[in-house]
């Protein structure tokens, strides 16, 4: 197989065009992620995941954003309604043993019904720690304010995943709860110091550094490096993310095509790429904005292809369970609440 480039690409709707099949088969992107705009009904999602794999000519990862609450791309009557990660987290503060047994199920049922359709990578946990006052851009999509309760209901919702086959994001790192601004649209500039930062925001991120995959955050931490946010920063990535943090699996960029990125989008992927991401990710399906980045993403290469390759090693077996039984206990916790 040749190898694929440094890049998880979108589409641009339901199916593809005779055009997108000519390009990914052509520019080899390593992954794909589908957005509501892609979503239809069950047939239509397993046909269009078909249909990006073809166009590779091998089983490349294909992701999506189902976490529950405001985040959840496929939604009721394809797939059931979940509840937030906020709502998950008050059930823990009441009553930790089933709050953990809650984010577990929850990521168990994502993964029943995201491998039904061909999907294989959740975008989950989200493991950002808000702050009073910060962007509701993260809002209640966190488990809590604390860092104790997101790693706990982080790693639970991880070994869900993993359970039933397929592989989390954890995101968005080293951490954009601190942001007063909603980086879809800004750039959000935290101040606090790196002690600070090191005893709230990054503990969930070194807890969980085994991950194979992460997904950064459009933020800058002054106290690290004030003039590029995390997603395009060396200091951020070598020093945080890599050396204080300890993660050495794949990491990919949050949306390239934010605003809270500077530059054209063929100058942000390349950014990206010299920042130490490993994976440039181009999620609106444009078809101008892809050719941009194709022509300043290199193929995978040297330590993110062994990252890569790790990635796609990792993918196990799910393990025997009642998908009904299981579905009947998570729905009876939330049935009085």
């Amino acid at each position: 197989m040749t190898e694929s480039k440094a890049m998880i690409l979108g589409c641009s709707g339901l199916a593809l065009t005779s055009e997108e099949k000519a390009f990914y088969r052509g520019e080899r992107p390593w992954g794909f992620i589908l957005f509501g705009r892609n979503i239809s009904e069950a047939r239509q999602i397993t046909d269009l995941v078909a249909e990006l794999r073809d166009s590779v000519g091998w089983h490349a990862p294909v992701l999506i954003d189902q976490e529950g609450g405001r985040v959840q791309r496929i939604r009721p009557p394809v797939l059931a309604r979940y509840p937030s990660g906020q709502a998950l987290g008050d059930l823990y503060r009441r009553d930790r043993v089933l709050g953990l047994r809650a984010a577990w199920l929850m990521s168990r049922l994502h993964a029943f019904d995201l491998s039904s359709l061909g999907i294989d990578v959740d975008c989950l946990p989200v493991l950002d720690v808000p702050v009073e006052g910060s962007s509701k851009v993260i809002g209640d999509r966190a488990y809590g304010g604390d860092p104790e309760t997101v790693i706990a209901m982080g790693k639970a919702a991880a070994a869900g995943l993993k359970a039933g086959g397929l592989l989390p994001v954890m995101k968005h790192m080293p951490g954009h709860g601190r942001g007063f601004a909603d980086s879809h649209l800004e750039l959000p500039v935290v101040t606090v110091s790196r002690d600070e930062l090191e005893l709230h925001d990054f503990p969930p991120f070194v807890a969980m550094k085994d991950e194979l995959m992460a997904m950064t955050c459009h933020v800058v931490f002054a106290a690290i490096d004030p003039d590029n946010p995390a997603t395009t920063s060396r200091k951020v990535i070598d020093g945080i993310i890599r050396e204080h943090i300890g993660f050495n699996g794949l990491l990919l960029s949050d949306d390239s095509s934010m605003n809270a990125l500077s530059g054209t989008i063929g100058e942000r992927a390349a950014n990206i790429i010299a920042g130490g991401c490993d994976i440039v990710l181009h999620c609106n399906g444009n078809m101008d904005e892809m050719l941009d980045v194709v022509a300043n993403v290199p193929p995978l290469a040297g330590i993110s292809l062994a990252r890569a390759k790790a990635v796609e090693a990792g993918f196990a077996a799910p393990d025997i369970a009642d998908e009904a039984e299981l579905r009947a206990e998570f729905e009876a916790m939330f049935a009085t609440v």
